[in-house]
């Protein structure tokens, strides 16, 4: 496993919105890091499948989902509002849980790739878990 104090950190957005740590010591740039990531390594699954009819509608999608989990988290970091941090975060989830419906997929068309498929499915899973934590949070509180 990656060694948390080595791994590269992207830049504080000049915006400034990456606030502290949460009771995990993770912050906001940590889910950004970690989204960018997921997207990466689907990427990597997607090249690492054989191409054919079957699998290439499952790859596309594959890339599509788990890619904009990041461009989504990077938009709700920009949000205008409250509800629409909210709105964009549980867009972040649906397409965290459609990458592993897709993951799921593709093991099904090509199984000799399921120790990779099965780490990225296990990520979508828990991004999906945060991105909801962090939706049902904002809905807890009062609106801007």
């Amino acid at each position: 496993m990656e060694d948390v104090a080595t791994r590269p950190r992207l830049p504080v957005p000049p915006s400034g919105r990456v606030r502290g740590s949460s009771r995990t010591g993770r912050t906001r740039q940590d889910i950004g890091e970690r989204t960018a990531r997921f997207g990466a390594s689907a990427i990597s699954l997607a090249r690492a499948v054989k191409e054919d009819a079957v699998t290439r509608p499952l790859i596309s999608q594959l890339v599509r989902s788990a890619t904009s989990v990041r461009a989504n988290y990077s938009e709700a970091s920009e949000a205008e509002s409250r509800s629409d941090f909210s709105h964009k975060i549980s867009i972040c989830a649906k397409e965290a849980r459609e990458t592993g419906h897709w993951v799921r997929m593709i093991v099904s068309a090509a199984p000799e790739h399921k120790t990779e498929a099965r780490r990225l499915w296990l990520e979508a899973r828990e991004l999906t878990l945060v991105f909801g934590a962090i939706v049902r949070s904002c809905k807890g509180r009062p609106a801007d």
